[in-house]
């Protein structure tokens, strides 16, 4: 199968296995949002939603939020790991946000990996799904489906983000990097199919015998 063919059939199969892609974390507002994906960094998706809950009902908002103590941060969110940098990172940029947006979310990549805590995947995030903005974040699962799919070299993740972008139409962005890591999750994972045993795997590599080892 030609790259061109992959493309289009990866693209069919997605959208027909997930014509819709709810986002994963729960939230109310784009800051709940940028929060989430901030507490998601090696962390599950589902514990971070057992935990936002309590922390979203007083902290609602930056303002809200601001109001909290590093302490109180630490207590509720330790489960989801890191937490002594994570809730200094919500303590900190919480205040931010009060001081230089006037309590909002930048709605630009570049404010926002300013922000402490905030990468350039969390950022993405962020544009794409709190305000629509074309970007292709890549977690651990498009990073691995990228490579065996044979979109990218894996050289790193940066490298990733630009050969899927430079692939996919720009209006599939914000939709596909949620499927792609839906697939992941359930079909193509990182400790199976290895490249040899999921639909598209085999669709697109008919004749590929060695498991395929990614890079991280």
């Amino acid at each position: 199968m030609l790259k061109k063919q992959r493309l289009e059939f990866i693209l069919s199969k997605l959208n027909s296995i997930y014509p819709k892609t709810p986002i994963p974390l729960n939230h109310s507002n784009n800051f709940q949002l940028l929060i989430s994906v901030l507490l998601s960094a090696q962390c599950t998706d589902e514990r971070v939603n057992k935990v936002t809950p309590e922390l979203f009902e007083k902290g609602f908002n930056s303002y809200e939020m601001s109001k909290f103590s590093r302490e109180q941060i630490y207590k509720i969110i330790r489960p989801c790991g890191l937490a002594p940098q994570k809730s200094k990172a919500i303590y900190t940029l919480s205040r931010i946000l009060l001081e230089k947006y006037n309590g909002e979310v930048p709605n630009s990549l570049k404010e926002l990996e300013k922000l402490p805590g905030v990468g350039h995947k969390t950022a993405s995030v962020v544009i794409s799904q709190g305000f629509g903005v074309p970007a292709f974040p890549v977690d651990t699962h498009i990073h691995r489906l990228a490579q065996r799919w044979k979109l990218t070299n894996g050289k790193s993740v940066i490298q990733t983000e630009r050969d899927l972008k430079r692939l996919f139409p720009i209006e599939s962005w914000n939709k596909l990097h949620l499927q792609i890591i839906f697939y992941g999750r359930e079909y193509c994972k990182a400790r199976s199919c290895y490249g040899l045993e999921c639909m598209i795997c085999k669709t697109c590599f008919p004749e590929r015998k060695r498991k395929i080892k990614t890079k991280k």
